[in-house]
């Protein structure tokens, strides 16, 4: 009898490679779904944890590309400084899952800023009675809080500082998904993300 075969069926291969491979991902889809129920309990505390069609996008293996929009922004608290916030950028999901972007935006002051993110995640179906919905994370460079609003954002030096946005958005069309990006404990701002590639 071959090593392969037992009572006369076939026996599937072993290959701990591919094992381990199905672990990992696994594990990736695990801390996924607690990533994204996390986000979901901090987000009503103003705490932290940001797309093609998130089903669409997490089933690619290519790179997507999507130029990303705000026209609006509400903060929580009011203050007679600030001003409207708007943002354009261009983002970019590699295989599906990673995340990263750049985006120019004017601050809540009017200050024109950027936000470099290399790191980042999005997990679709973090709603299991509307599985449509995702939730995305983004972590970089924040630059633009300058004098006298440096001490808006925490660990600022100089207008540079530390940068994470947490998202939850849902897709429009094939093409377009509206999210809405919390703030830190500021606001929140709404999103739309519209696929060019």
């Amino acid at each position: 009898m071959q090593p392969t075969e037992r009572f006369g069926k076939a026996l599937p291969q072993t290959n701990p490679t591919g094992r381990r491979r199905s672990l990992v991902n696994t594990l990736r889809r695990g801390i996924g779904r607690a990533l994204g129920t996390a986000g979901l309990v901090l987000a009503p505390f103003g705490l932290s944890l940001g797309a093609a069609s998130a089903a669409e996008s997490t089933a690619s293996t290519t790179d997507q590309y999507f130029l990303t929009a705000s026209p609006y922004s509400y903060h929580f608290s009011h203050n007679p400084e600030h001003r409207d916030v708007f943002l354009l950028g261009i983002e970019r999901i590699r295989h599906g899952k990673e995340v990263a972007g750049v985006a120019y935006f004017s601050n809540s002051f009017g200050q024109p800023s950027v936000f470099l993110y290399p790191w980042g995640g999005i997990y679709p179906g973090v709603i299991r009675q509307a599985p449509q919905w995702y939730f995305k994370w983004a972590a970089g460079l924040l630059y633009g809080y300058r004098e006298p609003y440096e001490d808006k954002v925490p660990l600022n030096s100089n207008g540079f500082s530390p940068g994470l946005i947490l998202a939850l958005g849902r897709p429009i069309t094939e093409n377009i998904n509206l999210q809405a990006n919390l703030l830190g404990n500021s606001g929140l701002m709404i999103q739309a993300t519209f696929r060019i590639r």
